[in-house]
C-alpha cells in the first residue's frame, strides 16, 4: 500500500521540521513538501498532489483558512487538517466552512496525531471531542435561530438518516456497516449520497447537520 503523501504548511520552520520528522518515522507517511505560507502551500499542492495537508492558520500573506478554501476549490479530494495553537471558536467554525476535514491543536500527542490523520484519509472527522462539541453546539444555536424552516433532511431516505445518526455519534464506516448489517462499500456510497443531497463537503459537516436537525444527540465532551 502506498504511503500517505503529506504536505506541511507552517511559518515556523522548527515546528514544521519537527512534525516532518515525526511523520517520517512512520512507515505509512511520506512528507513530500513543506510550505512557509498559504500561497506557497497552494503552489506546492498543485505541483505535488498530496493526499493530505497539515495547515497552520496564522501565516503571513495568505493565511491557512484562505489557502484551504483555494486548495479545496481546485483539488476537492485533498484532505486538509488544520494543526494550530489557536483553540478559538471563530477559527474552528471558519475552518470547517472552508472545507477542512479536521481541526487539531498543536499540543496533541504524536500517537493521537498519527491515528487521527489515518482516520481522516478514510473519511473520519479529525477533531477532538471538545472541538466537536463546540461545533455541534454552534450549529444547534443556529438551528434555534432559523426557527421552523423546512429541513433538507426531508430528502434523505430512512436508511440514510440512520447512517447520518451514526456518523454524528463518531462511528467509522466499518462500525456503521456492522451496526446496520451492510457492506462497508454500501455505507461509503450512502454517505456520498448524503453529502450530495445536503450539499455538504465532509463528515464533520454531516455530523453537525445531524445534531442541528435533531437527527442525533450531541456527544458528551471528551
Amino acid at each position: 500500500m502506498s504511503p500517505i503523501r503529506v504536505l506541511i504548511a507552517d511559518d515556523h520552520a522548527l515546528f514544521r521540521r519537527g512534525v516532518a520528522s515525526l511523520l517520517a518515522a512512520q512507515s505509512d507517511f511520506e512528507v513530500v513538501g513543506e510550505a512557509e505560507d498559504g500561497l506557497h502551500a497552494l503552489d506546492m499542492a498543485r505541483e505535488l498532489m498530496p493526499d493530505l495537508i497539515l495547515m497552520d492558520i496564522s501565516m503571513p500573506g495568505v493565511d491557512g483558512l484562505e489557502a484551504t478554501r483555494r486548495i479545496k476549490a481546485e483539488m476537492p479530494y485533498v484532505r486538509i487538517v488544520i494543526l494550530t495553537a489557536s483553540d478559538g471558536d471563530r477559527h474552528l467554525f471558519d475552518a470547517v466552512k472552508a472545507g477542512a476535514q479536521g481541526y487539531l491543536l498543536k499540543k496533541i500527542e504524536p500517537q493521537s496525531l498519527y491515528s487521527t490523520l489515518r482516520g481522516a484519509l478514510h473519511g473520519e472527522a479529525a477533531v477532538s471531542g471538545i472541538m466537536a462539541a463546540r461545533l455541534l453546539e454552534e450549529f444547534a444555536r443556529q438551528a434555534r435561530q432559523l426557527g421552523t424552516a423546512p429541513s433538507p433532511a426531508a430528502s434523505l431516505t430512512a436508511r440514510e438518516k440512520e447512517v447520518l445518526e451514526l456518523v454524528a455519534r463518531g462511528r467509522s464506516n466499518k462500525e456503521i456497516a456492522s451496526a446496520l448489517g451492510n457492506a462497508e462499500n454500501t455505507v461509503k456510497n450512502q454517505l456520498k449520497n448524503i453529502l450530495e443531497k445536503l450539499h455538504l463537503q465532509n463528515r464533520v459537516q454531516a455530523a453537525m447537520f445531524a445534531v442541528r436537525e435533531g437527527l442525533a444527540e450531541k456527544p458528551p465532551d471528551a
